[in-house]
């Protein structure tokens, strides 16, 4: 079964990540993909990949993705974060981060990180532990 991958970028980092897709095209080209709404666009116009496109990450896309993580139905997550600019929607991203960490989903938020992961021998075959929670209760 093919992995679903989502790709997120902030505006300053689109032209990387888009570089990067190009770079990797035959080890992504077998995931299904996701992506926040312009991101997704850019990425579908620059690489002919087919990209599910959702919100764009202002607009709810990164809390799209991160109902998705919830639900398993992302793989892997590669998040071409700027850390030096401010983003409006910094609550939702840190949150989509969290998620990331809660449901142990591998995620990447730089091009090193998203390197090791697509070129790992057994991208395809590789399936993440997913964490039980049937036990937790959370606190009220």
């Amino acid at each position: 079964m093919a992995k679903t991958l989502a790709l997120i970028a902030h505006d300053n980092k689109k032209a990387n990540l888009i570089n990067w897709v190009k770079r990797h095209h035959d080890q992504i080209k077998p995931c299904q993909l996701v992506a926040t709404g312009t991101t997704g666009r850019l990425l579908a116009e620059a690489t002919n990949l087919e990209i599910t496109c959702l919100q764009s990450g202002p607009l709810g896309g990164d809390q799209q993705i991160g109902a998705l993580i919830v639900e398993q139905k992302i793989d892997m997550v590669i998040f071409f974060w700027d850390p030096l600019e401010a983003q409006p929607h910094d609550p939702d991203v840190k949150a989509l981060i969290r998620l990331c960490a809660v449901w142990n989903v591998p995620t990447a938020c730089n091009e090193s990180t998203a390197e090791l992961m697509v070129t790992h021998p057994d991208l395809q075959s590789y399936r993440h532990e997913v964490p039980d929670f049937s036990g937790h209760h959370g606190r009220m």
